[in-house]
């Protein structure tokens, strides 16, 4: 045996799956194509949030892409710009989370318990 060398060496693309057990790879595939087609759903389910006390409404997407604001006209105030601004900054960052959160949701119910770590 030449120096260096071990006989017993196994290039990784030969070697068994980690001990995976029967039907293991299966429902790896599965999780996986439910996960691509509700990421795909996500795209077209649409969340209502309200803020500014209900001034606000937002529109947003399970991707995090806001589709409409509307705003109460008694909130707009000429003389108070920077008033507006904030509470669309807070309206935005709370439809946001709330798109990350139904998102989130929608994930687990695919994933439900499973996990193998480095794959999801």
């Amino acid at each position: 045996m030449a120096k260096g060398r071990r006989s017993d060496f196994v290039p990784r693309s030969a070697q068994p799956m980690g001990g995976l057990q029967p039907g293991m790879l299966e429902k790896i595939r599965k999780i996986q194509e439910d996960m691509a087609a509700t990421q795909a759903a996500l795209e077209n389910e649409l969340i209502n949030v309200t803020a500014a006390g209900g001034a606000i409404t937002i529109v947003i997407s399970g991707h995090q892409r806001v589709q409409s604001i509307k705003i109460d006209p008694s909130l707009i105030d000429p003389n108070d710009v920077s008033m507006l601004e904030d509470a669309l900054v807070a309206a935005v960052n709370e439809a946001i989370l709330a798109s990350q959160e139904h998102s989130a949701r929608r994930m687990q119910e695919v994933t439900g318990d499973f996990s193998l770590p480095g794959l999801f």
